[in-house]
């Protein structure tokens, strides 16, 4: 079980209020399935949760005893700002965050910029299943195996060489603070700008520079939350912006609140 909480806006008061778990997929599925996510809560008051979106799209089978019968979604990269979710009384959400840059083999026909900013129900996209097969188990490890017993039939029988190269890329940009601007990455790797940008429309759903930004105010809002006293000087530059000022800005435009007013 995995406990990484980044993406999490003030993970300290969301995990006081739901039960929060990770778990891998079946060894056939990790390729292109990054995580299965698992949430379950019970308040007697409604409360919501913020998230900073990764560029992944997310398949999700939800409960909330007020919404009615269980039902599935699909949900593209969030590309502006904050994902907020109400959650009140009792609920369940099971989801499979896929990997950035590895849903489209499961979609070949379709850019994956086509589900950017967008949620709908899975099957319009995904062929049709009882979602109480995945949200009733009481194990997570049933629930886990429900999940992998829908998806794997719908694995690609093939890989696809763009959508691993999309992988790296996406991990690259992740892992390397340094990597600040498109166009290193592109010369880098051998690709033109435009390339590159065509790569990530079809395979990730957003730019590069998206990319570049989001992981960046990612690391910024987790060590906001971790300590008051920060130099946020010394961080901007550890997170290769030119100055505080730029980091500042990006992070109240990403997250709606300046960093000295972050929970």
């Amino acid at each position: 079980m995995d406990r990484d909480t980044r993406g999490i806006v003030d993970p300290a008061a969301l995990l006081t209020r739901v039960r929060f778990r990770r778990y891998e997929p079946a060894p056939g599925l990790r390729p292109y399935v990054e995580n299965y996510w698992f949430i379950d809560w019970d308040l007697p008051a409604p409360y919501a949760s913020h998230i900073l979106p990764h560029p992944a799209v997310n398949l999700t089978f939800q409960w909330d005893e007020d919404d009615g019968p269980a039902y599935g979604e699909l949900t593209g990269v969030s590309a502006p700002g904050l994902y907020t979710r109400k959650i009140g009384g009792r609920g369940r959400v099971c989801g499979a965050k896929f990997r950035p840059g590895a849903f489209r083999p499961f979609v070949p026909a379709v850019p994956v910029s086509e589900w950017t900013g967008r949620v709908l129900p899975y099957e319009e996209v995904f062929p049709a299943t009882d979602p109480a097969a995945v949200l009733t188990p009481a194990d997570d490890r049933d629930r886990a195996a429900a999940l992998d017993a829908y998806l794997l039939p719908l694995a690609p029988a093939e890989p696809d060489p763009q959508a691993e190269l999309a992988c790296g890329l996406v991990a690259r940009i992740r892992a390397d603070r340094e990597l600040c601007r498109v166009a290193d990455l592109a010369r880098e790797e051998g690709m033109s700008v435009r390339s590159l940008q065509r790569l990530f429309a079809a395979y990730v759903g957003v730019s590069p520079k998206w990319c570049v930004l989001r992981y960046r105010i990612h690391e910024a809002v987790e060590a906001a939350g971790r300590r008051a006293d920060i130099d946020w000087a010394a961080l901007a530059a550890d997170l290769g912006y030119a100055d505080q000022a730029h980091l500042v800005r990006d992070f109240t435009a990403t997250v709606g609140v300046p960093p000295t007013a972050y929970p």
